[in-house]
């Protein structure tokens, strides 16, 4: 079972039925007891990086996404989720993160039109399991006005560009992170998401 984290933010039902067109169970849930006994998670999230934590908290949730990250199985953090996992955010003010990947999340410069909205390319800058199968340099659909800068640069294994080039997908270990949303973004999106389930298999 995967477990898709509900903590009041994000896409949960556009995820959840990208997972059930591909045939893969899955349940929404902001229970602590079900994220720690998933085969993996998918931290998903739209909206402010304060609330989102200040969510997560009231929930509970925030050791059991630690130790699950520690567990060595599969996770991955969609958008506003992937930011999560990161050390802390400029975004209104300065609020930590899980802390689960190094790094911290910055806006946009004021020249760009902020948020990046619709289509980008993500150029995959290393191996990444989630890439497998997939073109380089695919588009993938965004809509952010933040981005992740992770203190180790082997970590941002696919890079964007928007002003600049920056951290698009993540991976440290079994930790994974996608700026962009899979969910919505046709058919690479749905092989990627495939990709991510198949890593359930890699841990039986």
């Amino acid at each position: 079972m995967i477990a898709i984290v509900d903590y009041g933010l994000g896409n949960l039902r556009s995820v959840k039925y990208a997972l059930d067109r591909l045939g893969v169970e899955s349940e929404l849930t902001s229970d602590p007891a079900a994220v720690a006994r998933a085969e993996a998670v998918i931290l998903p999230g739209v909206g402010a990086f304060g609330e989102a934590m200040a969510n997560l908290r009231e929930l509970g949730l925030v050791a059991p996404l630690r130790d699950y990250a520690a567990s060595g199985r599969p996770f991955v953090g969609i958008c506003l989720g992937m930011q999560l996992l990161l050390t802390r955010s400029e975004e209104h003010g300065l609020h930590d993160g899980l802390d689960i990947i190094p790094g911290q999340v910055v806006r946009f410069g004021q020249e760009l039109t902020v948020p990046q909205m619709g289509w980008n390319q993500v150029r995959q800058a290393r191996p990444c399991p989630l890439f497998e199968g997939l073109r380089d340099e695919d588009y993938f659909y965004f809509a952010h006005s933040y981005y992740c800068r992770p203190d180790d640069p082997a970590v941002a294994v696919g890079l964007t560009d928007y002003g600049q080039a920056y951290a698009s997908t993540l991976q440290q270990g079994n930790v994974l992170g996608c700026q962009y949303h899979p969910e919505k973004s046709g058919p690479s999106g749905l092989k990627m998401l495939r990709n991510f389930v198949s890593l359930i298999k890699e841990q039986v």
